[in-house]
């Protein structure tokens, strides 16, 4: 996307530092599941939801299985403290692993559900959505987040439940977000041809993916966000009211 101005059919959009801040990931999200990890585990260990968690944690912890990788922790407390240890080692490491998001996602929707937890959007965001849907743009989701976690976060906003403006969501089970190939398979499920697809984003690795997949891209420049070399190439925008769109 060589100018604000285009001709699209579909918008795929980032979440953080794109639609919303990244500080509120950060600062609010990833310390909330630090500090009710325990408690969840205590209240919700036997549920299903959370025992299907705890077995993908211990398939990317390396192990067949939660059975084996209890071994040796004979008791209820010292299995929560072996979960406990790597939720917070996966964390500390920033890493994307299946198990982690699938528990972040349970301890997240308590805190959604009881209100502790209200999604941070950018002022002109819900309005933009919602007039962009209206227009008859399909609006998408693409984040390194758990698409459970995605739902989450916009059925939950401090524009209320925008749920129903979003017509799909993604998340790194179709593919990491700086390859190509990611792209692709998105068009594909999507039914549109790439180029008529925008993907807003605020990482230009990502947003060069997709631009080589043939997708229209634009960055997004908030506060908060990492800085990004001035000669990056593309569109930029602080306020999704500066994209000048035409429906396709």
């Amino acid at each position: 996307m060589d100018s604000l101005e285009s001709t699209v059919k579909g918008i795929l959009l980032d979440i953080e530092g794109t639609t919303s801040s990244i500080s509120f990931v950060h600062d609010e999200m990833f310390p909330f599941v630090r500090k009710h990890l325990e408690a969840f585990l205590l209240e919700q260990w036997n549920e299903d939801a959370t025992e299907r968690a705890i077995e993908m944690l211990a398939v990317d912890a390396g192990v067949d299985s939660a059975a084996d990788w209890f071994t040796g922790a004979t008791d209820l407390a010292s299995q929560h403290a072996v979960v406990i240890q790597e939720v917070k080692r996966l964390m500390d490491g920033d890493v994307k692993a299946t198990g982690l998001k699938q528990l972040q996602g349970l301890i997240w929707q308590a805190g959604f559900d009881s209100g502790q937890l209200v999604a941070h959007l950018w002022p002109e965001v819900a309005g933009i959505l919602q007039m962009w849907k209206q227009q008859g743009f399909d609006l998408r989701i693409y984040s390194s987040g758990s698409i459970a976690a995605q739902k989450l976060f916009f059925g939950h906003s401090v524009g209320g439940d925008l749920l129903s403006l979003i017509s799909g969501h993604y998340d790194t089970t179709i593919g990491g977000k700086k390859e190509v190939a990611s792209y692709q398979s998105i068009a594909k499920d999507w039914e549109l041809e790439p180029a008529w697809i925008l993907f807003i984003s605020d990482i230009p690795d990502e947003l060069l993916a997709a631009k080589t997949a043939g997708f229209r891209t634009a960055l997004s420049v908030r506060p908060g966000n990492a800085r990004v070399p001035s000669d990056h190439g593309y569109a930029s925008v602080t306020d999704f009211g500066q994209l000048k769109l035409t429906l396709g």
